[in-house]
């Protein structure tokens, strides 16, 4: 019978972490430009932009200091993330990695807290809200294990509760190119932001979840004996 080489077994697995790692940096880029593009926009609101963008720059302008509370520390969310992911940066600056895991949980907790208030009159209507809290609630359910694993020296358990939170945080991003399919398609489906938007936000919030859930499945057969001893 035949059986697969070292290197024939060792080449998926580099595939794998390679495309998790460009899907991990790509998601960060889009939640900073989002992030960027709103701030931008709440500052100096664009002029002759189309009705349906026009709509969404006056929905967030009515709430901004809400929406300043919840974008500035996204953008200091998805500017650390990668460096909490990156091994080689772990195992070099083990005390910066701490106290920058602290700081994205704070972040965190802002960033899930004030998304409550803001899903209040959603463009999306019942179907965004629903969504929304229903994937904030395990947000923040996610931050506060992984909080409590790692405060009982649970490694492994706390590294999984943070790629959860972190997978749910960065479907936000997901939801921007599904929201730019169907303004782009809006003309031909005749769908507006009101039908869509729930849509958008439940694919695009299930699908990082799902990445998310993969990864530590995949992630469990690699760990360091080190850090696989934090299961109990």
């Amino acid at each position: 019978m035949a059986t697969s080489s070292p290197a024939a077994t060792v080449r998926p697995k580099i595939r794998f972490k390679r495309m998790m790692w460009i899907g991990l940096i790509l998601l960060c880029v889009i939640g900073a430009a989002a992030a960027i593009r709103r701030m931008t926009a709440l500052v100096n609101p664009p002029r002759n932009a189309p009705s349906q963008f026009a709509g969404l720059d006056a929905a967030f302008a009515d709430k901004r200091a809400l929406t300043l509370i919840h974008i500035v520390p996204a953008l200091l969310f998805v500017i650390l993330v990668p460096f909490q992911f990156s091994r080689s940066f772990r195992d070099r600056h083990l005390r910066a990695h701490r106290w920058m895991g602290r700081t994205v949980m704070v972040l965190g907790l802002v960033i899930g807290l004030s998304a409550l208030p803001m899903s209040r009159n959603p463009i999306g209507g019942a179907l965004e809200v629903s969504a929304i809290l229903f994937f904030d609630a395990f947000f923040l359910l996610a931050v506060t294990k992984a909080f409590l694993h790692i405060r009982h020296g649970e490694v492994a358990l706390h590294r999984e509760w943070v790629i959860r939170a972190m997978s749910i945080a960065l479907g936000v991003a997901t939801v921007r190119p599904i929201m730019g399919v169907f303004f782009a398609t809006s003309r031909a489906t005749g769908l507006t932001p009101h039908d869509f938007f729930g849509i958008a936000f439940w694919i695009g919030f299930s699908m990082t979840y799902i990445a998310g859930e993969l990864w530590i499945r995949y992630t469990r057969l690699t760990l360091r004996p080190e850090v696989a001893s934090g299961y109990k």
